[in-house]
């Protein structure tokens, strides 16, 4: 059998391999590539390659997801709560249900007490009312609505569509007539049986006929019932206003999203209420991060139409750099009334826990945990730093585990609540107070040493993390109680051209030994800069809080180098803004935070309530107590009086060990800490606090507590009373 000759060639076309599905993408790109290489040069004659896409994506093969696909996209996709935040919170739903309940009885009162105006107004419309019953009654029994369609139908001699009308009136108009004659036979009914009823029911009826064509009788463009609340309703936010404000920031990356042909402003969830406000999350174009719109916040509420207080962009780390967390206030932050602060009327604080500090935009409480940090507070003069202070001060009272020394350096006495329950308390700006500030923080330098080796010398399963925990600070024995020491108007003590050098090089130290060992500091200043603000404090304060400020200078000062470059400016409050900053250092991020307002009288009762636990607890000591513990005795001319009264007579060398012994045994409560350490640290104690007179410590010969002859470092006799005439014709 013979076939007939083909009409045409068979040309082989290039055949690409593709990868399965689970290749790796690495294997598919090059794997792919040989493929489509070695296909052309097969299938073309002269062995040239043709160019072509090569497939670099795995494809869709359409199966559906894994488990474990779904559990690991599970973990990464953000879950929203079943129930509401505010609910499962106990002290955010019992503020809800107060308010609530508050609203709903202004209310009710509001309208209980007009309840006579609102009759004498509803009486005053019932014949208008009664009007609007019978005109109304007679226009339907008549069929009134339709004449107009009957006359149109006149007015264009249609016969045929005004016959249909005007039959179709009179079947309804037979029906109607029955039915109102049966509704006023009822009417007569009702009114012979309340005629045939006692007075109470009459009245009771006329009453409520009145208020009824009263009621019918009111225009409507006005009102029966008064407005009780007085609502500035906040607008809505919407995915169209924030794409505009977006758009309006001068964002080279969001306009070209935004134009033609680009990807646009995606929403990941939808906008919703969020407290009092609304929340937007928005996926911002590639290559725009949330710090860019947070330095453009000023522009953004412009574009919102929204005060600036009322606009707060944050970022959502756990998701990308690029997703922006909008929340927009119904009222402006400032115009907010601050709630009480949550221990005021009862309750103790432990330091070892989170204490309230205040609260944030959208109006949720912000903790603060001071064990193992310290905190610096820093803003220019009325933005309200010292009550800010004041939460964490008072915080510490209310422990009464905690030794509390405070340290007022300005004169006004903004902290003298805090005499009732502090250790040490000293108010003004002259040098008497600085240097009983200097003494306070010799003190605690001391006992860096002695809670260090007191640690060292615990068995490991007592001390399991090497350092204070609530369990060793309640054994009273071991002395590691919280000791938390306040100095406000800091800079008035760091810039002394006497102790501030000494003042920074210990406050330096106790920021970076003192966390682990239970020491607490906490600074505030109205001036923050270099000469003020040792670098060495300001760089290693773990929590950190700016109020208003002025320039970028500041604030990256207290809140840390590039803070203002990555958007966090405090220099954006104005002065109505009082007690609001950001807080760094207490979460990731930084926050927005206001201070709880805890006036004058609000403190005293708090400070008595705090005195009150602490003597329950006998923990109630030094100037609280009525004790002796002027701390300037070991930095002032004292402290020279007290080494020459400790030298014998005939003694014109001394080693340094041997008078803080003698120190300690003349002032224990002063002296006693220094005592407590090594040879070694009493020499260096002894040092540092003679330093600032001028006098040093060579090397003296001298009998050791061992009563052997040694070389060791000391004092002479000779220097101390040179610095001491000189100190006494420096106060003449």
């Amino acid at each position: 059998m013979t076939f007939p000759k083909p009409m045409a060639d068979v040309v082989h076309l290039p055949v690409r391999r593709v990868p399965e599905a689970d290749d790796a993408s690495e294997s598919t790109v090059q794997d792919g590539a040989a493929d489509s290489s070695s296909a052309d040069e097969r299938d073309r004659p002269d062995g040239t390659v043709l160019e072509g896409r090569v497939l670099v994506d795995t494809p869709d093969s359409g199966r559906r997801p894994s488990v474990q696909a779904r559990r690991a996209e599970g973990e990464r996709a953000q879950r929203r709560p079943i129930i509401a935040p505010w609910v499962r919170d106990r002290d955010e739903a019992t503020a809800t249900v107060r308010w609530a309940l508050g609203y709903a009885g202004h209310v009710a009162g509001y309208h209980a007490a007009r309840v006579p105006l609102y009759g004498v107004r509803l009486t005053l419309r019932s014949p208008r009312g009664l009007a609007r019953v019978v005109r109304g009654t007679w226009r339907w029994t008549f069929d009134a609505e339709g004449m107009p369609l009957r006359t149109y139908a006149v007015d264009r001699n249609d016969i045929d569509a005004y016959l249909k009308l005007v039959h179709e009136r009179n079947d309804r108009v037979r029906w109607r007539r029955l039915m109102a004659l049966a509704g006023a036979a009822s009417g007569g009914l009702g009114v012979a049986a309340v005629s045939a009823a006692g007075g109470v029911t009459q009245a009771t009826v006329f009453t409520a006929l009145v208020l009824f064509l009263g009621w019918i009788g009111t225009p409507e463009d006005k009102r029966v019932l008064d407005v009780a609340v007085v609502e500035h309703k906040a607008p809505k936010l919407t995915s169209e206003v924030v794409v505009r404000a977006l758009g309006s920031l001068g964002i080279a990356e969001i306009n070209k999203a935004m134009a033609k042909g680009g990807g646009g402003i995606t929403f990941p969830a939808p906008i919703t209420r969020d407290g009092p406000g609304w929340r937007a999350d928005v996926d911002l174009p590639y290559g725009v991060t949330v710090s860019d719109i947070m330095e453009r916040r000023d522009r953004l509420a412009s574009g919102l139409r929204r005060p600036l207080g009322c606009v707060w962009p944050e970022p959502a780390n756990e998701q990308h750099a690029g997703r922006l967390v909008l929340w927009v206030g119904d009222q402006d932050m400032k115009s907010v009334k601050p709630p009480a602060w949550p221990l005021a009327k009862s309750g103790r604080a432990d330091l070892f826990k989170a204490v309230p500090f205040g609260t944030d935009q959208r109006g949720r409480p912000v903790m603060l945990t001071l064990m193992y940090a310290n905190a610096l507070i820093g803003a220019m003069p009325g933005a309200g730093k010292t009550f800010a202070l004041k939460p964490l001060l008072l915080a510490a009272g209310l422990d009464p585990k905690a030794q509390v020394r405070v340290f007022e350096l300005k004169g006004t006495g903004d902290l003298d609540f805090s005499e009732k329950y502090a250790h040490h308390y000293a108010s003004g700006a002259d040098d008497e107070t600085k240097r009983a500030c200097l003494a306070s923080l010799n003190e605690v330098y001391a006992e860096l040493e002695r809670r260090a080796k007191t640690i060292a010398s615990l068995p490991k399963d007592v001390r399991p993390e090497n350092k204070v925990t609530p369990e060793l600070a309640a054994k009273r024995s071991l002395k590691l109680f919280p000791l938390v020491l306040v100095i406000d108007e800091c800079q008035e003590l760091f810039a002394d051209d006497e102790v501030g050098k000494d003042a920074g090089e210990k406050a330096t130290a106790i920021i970076k030994r003192g966390r682990a060992l239970g020491i607490i500091l906490l600074l505030a200043t109205q001036r923050p800069d270099k000469d003020s603000l040792p670098t060495g404090v300001s760089a290693n304060v773990g929590l950190r809080y700016c109020l208003r400020v002025m320039g970028q200078t500041e604030n990256d000062m207290i809140l840390g180098t590039s803070m203002y470059k990555n958007g966090v400016r405090a220099t954006t409050f104005t002065k109505q803004d009082k007690g609001i900053g950001y807080l760094v250092g207490e979460a990731d991020d930084p926050q927005i935070c206001r201070s709880y307002y805890i006036d004058g009288p609000a403190a005293d009762v708090i400070a008595a309530r705090a005195r009150a636990v602490r003597k329950t607890a006998g923990t109630l000591t030094g100037y609280a107590a009525g004790e002796d513990t002027t701390p300037a005795d070991d930095q002032g001319t004292n402290l020279l009086e007290d080494v020459l009264a400790v030298m014998a007579p005939g003694e014109d060398k001394v080693h340094s060990q041997t008078i803080v012994d003698r120190l300690a045994e003349l002032r224990p409560i002063i002296y006693g800490p220094w005592a407590d350490q090594d040879g070694k640290g009493k020499a260096t104690q002894l040092s540092n606090a003679l330093k600032p007179h001028g006098i040093t410590t060579p090397q003296v010969w001298g009998q050791d507590e061992t009563g052997k002859g040694r070389n060791l470092k000391g004092v002479h006799r000779e220097h101390v009373l040179s610095a001491l005439d000189n100190s006494r014709a420096r106060s003449r």
